[in-house]
């Protein structure tokens, strides 16, 4: 890695605001990375090694930044989505089933031995897509607090399931794994909470502010890479430490300011790279070489819509399930283990990014299939706002 190349590649990172710069294509920041690293890597021009030591540990920097802003999104204090919990959890549990028997199907359609992870990706939601597109459009009434309480129990769930669905040989080890991970967060929610309540929060962004410091920043920093460490070490993906200290410090609030300083270095810098560089690791040629590949990401991206629009049975609007399958953070999650741990076949890795793509078009759709439906109207009380 030299600062010519990294000044090429965030050069090539702003292929995704260009791309998602006309509203009207609905298209996310992500995809125009992604384009831009497959451009860039083996399977484009060749020009960006993916496999060298200091840009993939900053992509892994930027996948654990990214993971934690996911979990920062979840809105875990929001008290109407707590008491909407029971239904949307209904729900997640009708879209968990169905999602086990297309899982189960589309794995032994390809002749594949991967139906727990199929399993896992039907059944995810990604909550940094869905909730800023129910915000936007000012939704309301009982069916989005249910499927916003769907979404962010999928999100949860799909996080600590995909290391034990991608690898189940190793399914004991990672559980231990997780659960030292996991444990430890808890703990930093209780010191960030006991901080919170006897004001030492307040005395340490004071001095902060006041000497530009950014001490919580720091503090930030600091935590969610020794979390990370942790991971590493006991044979977890840095997705895990990532995600779970940013539900802790969802539970205990974010303050508008570290939130903008979070969101600059990541969507600034180490975000775009993560991105770039699993583009780069695609091989998108493979997909061309074995179009069964394409067609088993088509089939996840449907197999996604079909089984999130299960409870439109129950009298939940189309339009919100199929909101509801939109999918990233996951596929890009497990195509990401999966190349880092060698666990996927030729071509797999790129044809859940297909499926998620697939799914990401189905929510541009229903999001202005709703936005259109709506014609200036309010369907009840709107989502509050959560923590910044």
């Amino acid at each position: 890695m030299t600062f010519p190349v990294l000044a090429l590649i965030c050069a090539a990172a702003l292929l995704g605001p260009l791309l998602a710069l006309p509203r009207k294509w609905g298209i996310p920041v992500v995809v125009g990375e992604l384009l831009a690293g497959i451009l860039l890597g083996r399977a484009g021009l060749n020009v960006v090694d993916a496999a060298d030591p200091t840009f993939g540990f900053l992509a892994d920097m930027g996948f654990a930044l990214v993971m934690f802003v996911a979990g920062t999104h979840v809105p875990v204090r929001n008290s109407q989505i707590r008491a909407a919990l029971g239904t949307g959890a209904l729900r997640l549990l009708a879209v968990v089933l169905a999602a086990a028997v297309v899982g189960v199907g589309i794995a032994g359609a390809f002749g594949t031995s991967h139906a727990p992870l199929y399993v896992v990706l039907l059944a995810s939601s990604s909550a940094a897509l869905v909730l800023p597109i129910v915000t936007a459009l000012d939704l309301g009434g009982p069916h989005v607090l249910a499927l916003t309480a769907q979404v962010a129990l999928a999100d949860m769930l799909a996080i600590v399931a995909l290391p034990l669905a991608l690898d189940p040989a190793t399914a004991g080890r990672a559980a231990w794994g997780a659960l030292a991970v996991i444990a430890c967060a808890a703990a930093v929610f209780v010191l960030l909470r006991t901080g919170a309540r006897n004001g030492v929060r307040r005395r340490i962004r004071r001095v902060s502010e006041a000497r530009k410091f950014a001490l919580e920043l720091r503090f930030q920093l600091l935590i969610l890479f020794a979390l990370a460490g942790l991971a590493v070490w006991s044979h977890v993906s840095v997705m895990l430490a990532g995600f779970a200290f940013g539900l802790a410090v969802a539970a205990v609030g974010e303050p508008r300011r570290l939130a903008h300083q979070l969101f600059a270095i990541t969507e600034g810098f180490l975000g775009p790279l993560f991105f770039l560089w699993l583009g780069a690791s695609l091989n998108v040629r493979e997909l061309l070489e074995q179009p069964s590949m394409i067609l088993l990401g088509v089939g996840l991206g449907l197999g996604a819509l079909a089984v999130h629009g299960l409870p439109a049975l129950a009298g939940m609007p189309v339009s919100l399930g199929v909101l509801a399958a939109s999918q990233l953070g996951v596929p890009i999650a497990a195509a990401t283990i999966g190349i880092q741990e060698h666990l996927l076949a030729p071509g797999e890795p790129a044809a859940l990014i297909v499926g998620a793509l697939v799914t990401v078009a189905g929510a541009a759709v229903a999001a202005g299939r709703l936005a259109g439906g709506r014609s200036g109207q309010r369907s009840g009380p709107p989502l509050p706002d959560g923590p910044a």
